[in-house]
């Protein structure tokens, strides 16, 4: 399977957002957000945990009060992922998540108040070499632009944005990135696509409050999928109302269809048809459950019948092809036939044996598999 990318990605400005870089040459970063009470730091610990177990890059964490402050030192002590910190209003609340060792800071300069409240904190960002996301958000436009504007558009999102970001120019401060998110994906589009032309900074992408598991991923993979087409797009959070470790999943596998990561299992299958010689779709579930601890990247094929079966199989690490009996092919050439009961552990040993070869191979700052290069062109 060819695994590198044609589109040509819009060269931005590199930030750190702890030891994860956004921008520049970086791989995409995918990012979610806790939904637990910040001051359970038990709880909110655990989530986080569990997004980086799927392959997280960054976790964002609201604190919304001084106690939640308090609440996220304790739990930046207790994990390694690099985390931001989502603060409206009350400037301290920023200053003491600084002092706390946030690893950016998401603000609306427009909403913490007087200039010398948004001086304060950017000065904080600056002594403790902390970026900013400024997040516009279509339904939190300032009322100005609400009457200005008379609705939500693409046009009144980027003027917010400029007006943000004209507060920390003013203030010299560079290590900055934007969203401008709404629900509706051609007025996200439109407005990420023209601010990219404008500003040199990392553009953070997400379609937000797209919905639950189904449908806000379509939305998302559609929005997201022309904006990183269009080479725009250095980190990404997949917004859904449903278990925060799915977007983590849908973001990689939007990357991956698109060649921009190449993290996780890339389980190609057929829908199914009478022609099946076993049971495709139990197969790719019970496969994705068993796999879904395998952030290493490899390629595996599941199809029904011997019509598309073979020439799918040679082309993917391993790869099964349904037939009398059913014939399973590893590194692109047949390795031996199975019964339907064998299916699913057979194919799942051979995934995880192909994995442990694979520990030889270079592994990057990322946490990406560099696949070496006579295996890109099998």
């Amino acid at each position: 399977m060819k695994s590198i990318s044609p589109i040509i990605r819009r060269k931005s400005r590199q930030i750190m957002v702890g030891d994860v870089a956004v921008g520049g040459d970086a791989p995409i970063s995918v990012q979610s957000m806790t939904n637990t009470d910040t001051c359970d730091v038990d709880a909110t610990v655990g989530q986080i945990e569990a997004l980086q177990k799927v392959g997280a890059d960054i976790v964002r964490v609201s604190v919304p009060t001084m106690n939640a402050a308090e609440a996220f030192g304790q739990i930046k002590q207790r994990v390694s992922i690099p985390l931001v910190t989502d603060i409206h209003f009350d400037y301290k609340i920023a200053l003491r998540v600084a002092e706390l060792g946030a690893d950016c800071l998401r603000i609306n300069p427009g909403n913490i108040g007087k200039e010398e409240r948004v001086r304060a904190v950017i000065d904080s960002a600056r002594d403790h070499n902390i970026p900013i996301r400024i997040g516009v958000n279509a339904g939190s436009l300032e009322k100005e632009l609400q009457v200005k504007y008379g609705e939500p558009s693409a046009d009144a999102l980027v003027e917010s944005a400029l007006r943000h970001i004209d507060i920390l120019d003013r203030l010299d401060f560079q290590e900055y990135k934007i969203s401008l998110k709404a629900s509706e994906i051609f007025m996200t589009v439109a407005a990420y696509r023209k601010l990219a032309t404008q500003i040199e900074q990392p553009l953070h992408l997400g379609i937000t409050e797209a919905g639950g598991l189904r449908s806000g991923t379509v939305k998302s993979a559609i929005g997201l999928g022309m904006l990183l087409n269009d080479g725009i797009g250095d980190t990404i959070r997949i917004s859904l109302a449903a278990d925060p470790v799915e977007e983590i999943k849908v973001g990689f596998d939007i990357l991956k269809s698109l060649r921009l990561r190449n993290k996780g299992i890339n389980l190609i299958a057929c829908p199914s048809c009478s022609r099946q010689q076993f049971d495709v779709i139990s197969t790719v579930n019970a496969l994705e459950s068993r796999f879904e601890d395998i952030t290493d990247p490899l390629d595996v094929a599941v199809i029904g019948c011997v019509v598309n079966g073979p020439g799918e199989a040679k082309e993917v690490d391993v790869g099964l092809t349904g037939g009398s009996p059913n014939l399973l092919y590893v590194g692109g050439k047949p390795s031996q036939k199975l019964g339907n009961e064998a299916l699913v552990d057979e194919i799942e040993r051979h995934v995880r044996e192909q994995i442990a070869q694979r520990k030889a191979s270079t592994i990057d700052d990322n946490g990406d598999v560099v696949i070496p290069l006579q295996e890109l062109k099998r």
